[in-house]
């Protein structure tokens, strides 16, 4: 009878597995018949849901035939990591097996991930991408799949990076023939990504064997998951980098699948003429845009036309100073929605466009000249102006009026062209320390998808607290900052924003006023004032600390703490929320925007300054029933002990 299983629930750097055991162990329960019911518990106790019945499924058949190779091979003293969350992400890996190595006697890893698959076949001569009879969309390869985990371990766990001899991956189909997968081995295999089948078990017993000792591997897995786990890479921080010379980030899952697959439509469009939309959704933090910056950079560097464009004035100035500090070749490359009202047909190969949800129904304005005031809507202009337009968005955070970047949307007007319109759904969590259970969390607490406000309950992924005070929040955050986390507070439109600002003022105007604790907004414009730097780089400079940001100047960046104010403009009351216009001050809210639009944008403005933090988020409301609600749902920054009022 082998012990309870040890679940672990939180880690350091917050990683997540089901449970650890010895491969022995995990036999015995496989025997009982009890393990798919300890797995099952532990991923409702850990995500607040059942698990799916694939997932079920893959723990009753493809768990046991990796433990009875385990078994086969002596190796009954490995520990078995199961569900192995990668570090700052919601992605997890089937198993990582921990050993010792049978030659160097240091510990040992393997990365594995189970297939249930019999065949698979790769995707129109593109073998990176396949395809299962089973599946309506291409998947990654599976050699490519477990090397991508490999690299992203090796970029963010600590003992990985001082050893990275140490790792290695290999993807197990267990039922599949050689025959069956055949296409698949056109990818290179090397240490951190190989794949054997059920016909090669032989094979994989061998291979187990080389990288594992018949010794117990408990300690070895006490130093994987010990270590330290090292900051995601921001977005801006390399974003130059990522353009100019070489790719920065680590692509994994459904992030690479949609990357090959735009790379895999641009090189039929060379060989073919063939045209092709792409519409990629995630929500915040899925990587929507670390996916745009990978695939601009590296058609940037084959010297292949494409442009990256947004319809965020912010967005676009800051990748314009960052990535572009001192080349305007590569400054060039950002474009805005409207740029392309008289673009050529297909003069591009690539068009990027980021933060798609900020489609407008037309490019036109008041500065627009009469000739090009022709009506014709932005998305078939963006659409037209490249041979594969690519859209990533989020329905959920259209926050102005007017603004109508849907899937539906896009996939209407490229049904109207007569175009194959391709949906890829990106599921992960990237940003809010990886943690989905954060992100459902506040879509429930907004009501977005019919959910309503629950309790949260710490999943070790993500931080969330709430203040009393606005003075509270701000102290928190300072000594945030003070251990070398980055912090902004953002808030609500509800405060007059004085967009005027004489070269005689002594200091920035304090319009967001709270009782005692006043602040400014954010700077308006685009130059620096008194110390504090322009709205478009309010998120990434750290001179932004000490002044409030609005969700213009929030959408599309990120930060370690995010502190929000919810204001006036969303209050609960009873049982419900009330949104109160008149509380708004939003110069984009006319009388022709009907309060059913008003509610959605509001609730979508919180929904984005909600999910911009990395590490953690504190909240405060202006309002005395809504913080008293808050506080029912969400442990205090003084409950915890937090550094708040030092």
């Amino acid at each position: 009878m082998p012990p309870p299983a040890r679940v672990f629930f939180v880690l350091p750097g917050g990683i997540f597995l089901l449970f650890r055991e010895s491969a022995a162990s995990v036999a015995t329960r496989i025997l009982e018949g009890s393990l798919a019911l300890h797995l099952t518990e532990n991923f409702r106790h850990q995500h607040g849901r059942r698990p799916a019945p694939a997932e079920i499924r893959s723990w009753e058949r493809s768990l046991p035939a990796l433990v009875n190779a385990l078994i086969e091979a002596e190796l009954d003293d490995v520990e078995v990591l199961v569900e192995y969350s990668l570090p700052l992400t919601s992605k997890r890996a089937d198993a990582v097996l921990a050993g010792v190595h049978p030659t160097t006697g240091e510990p040992s890893y393997v990365v594995v991930e189970l297939k249930q698959w019999s065949s698979a076949y790769p995707e129109e001569d593109e073998p990176l991408l396949c395809r299962i009879d089973s599946y309506a969309q291409p998947v990654l390869n599976p050699i490519e799949q477990v090397r991508g985990y490999c690299e992203y371990l090796l970029s963010f766990n600590g003992a990985l990076e001082r050893m990275p001899k140490s790792l290695a991956g290999v993807a197990f189909l267990h039922n599949a023939t050689e025959f069956g997968v055949a296409g698949l081995r056109s990818v290179k295999e090397d240490q951190h990504g190989r794949m054997y089948t059920g016909e090669q078990r032989g094979a994989f017993l061998d291979f187990l064997r080389s990288r594992l000792a018949a010794k117990p591997g408990a300690q070895a897995a006490d130093v994987l998951l010990d270590a330290k786990v090292r900051p995601s890479k921001q977005l801006m921080s390399v974003a130059a980098a990522e353009i100019r010379d070489r790719e920065q980030f680590v692509l994994i899952a459904e992030q690479r699948v949609t990357y090959e697959m735009v790379m895999s439509a641009v090189r039929k469009a060379k060989r073919s003429n063939r045209k092709q939309v792409i519409v990629v959704t995630g929500g915040p933090g899925s990587g929507k845009s670390v996916i745009a910056m990978s695939l601009l950079g590296e058609l940037y560097r084959r010297g292949v036309p494409a442009l990256h464009a947004t319809g965020s004035q912010s967005f676009t100035k800051t990748m314009r100073k960052v990535a572009g500090d001192r080349k305007r070749e590569v400054q060039q490359l950002f474009k805005y929605f409207n740029s392309f009202m008289d673009a050529e047909p297909n003069d591009l190969d690539v068009l990027i466009c980021d933060e798609a949800h900020r489609l407008r129904k037309t490019s036109a304005n008041r500065y627009t000249k009469a000739e090009l005031r022709t009506g014709r809507p932005q998305v078939a202009e963006l659409i037209d102006a490249a041979r594969v337009p690519v859209f990533l968005l989020d329905q959920h955070q259209v926050v102005r009026p007017g603004e109508m970047g849907t899937k539906e949307e896009i996939q209407q007007a490229a049904a109207a062209e007569g175009l194959d319109c391709t949906i890829v759904e990106l599921d992960g969590q990237f940003r809010c320390g990886g943690s989905e259970a954060y992100e459902k969390w506040v879509i429930d607490l907004l009501g977005l998808d019919g959910g309503t406000p629950h309790q949260w309950e710490p999943d070790g992924k993500f931080q969330l607290l709430t203040a009393e005070s606005p003075q509270e929040l701000e102290n928190f955050l300072v000594a945030r900052r003070g251990k070398g986390y980055g912090a902004r507070i953002s808030a609500g439109y509800c405060w007059k924003w004085t967009t005027k600002i004489t070269p005689d003022m002594a200091s920035l105007p304090t319009d967001v006023v709270i009782g005692e604790w006043t602040r400014p907004w954010n700077v308006y414009g685009d130059r620096s004032v008194l110390g504090a730097p322009p709205a478009p780089l309010w998120a990434t400079d750290p001179a932004g600390f000490g002044q409030v940001g609005c969700v213009y100047t929030a959408q599309g960046f990120e930060y370690d703490w995010s502190g929000v104010i919810i204001g006036p403009d969303l209050v609960w009351r009873t049982d419900h929320w009330v949104v109160d216009r008149s509380a708004s001050k939003d110069p984009s809210f006319t009388k022709a925007t009907t309060d059913e639009d008003i509610d959605r944008l509001i609730r979508n403005t919180y929904k984005v300054l909600l999910t911009r933090g990395m590490v953690g988020t504190i909240v405060y409301s202006t309002d005395p029933e809504t913080r008293e609600k808050l506080r029912s749902l969400i442990h205090s920054a003084s409950e915890v002990g937090a550094p708040a009022l030092v």
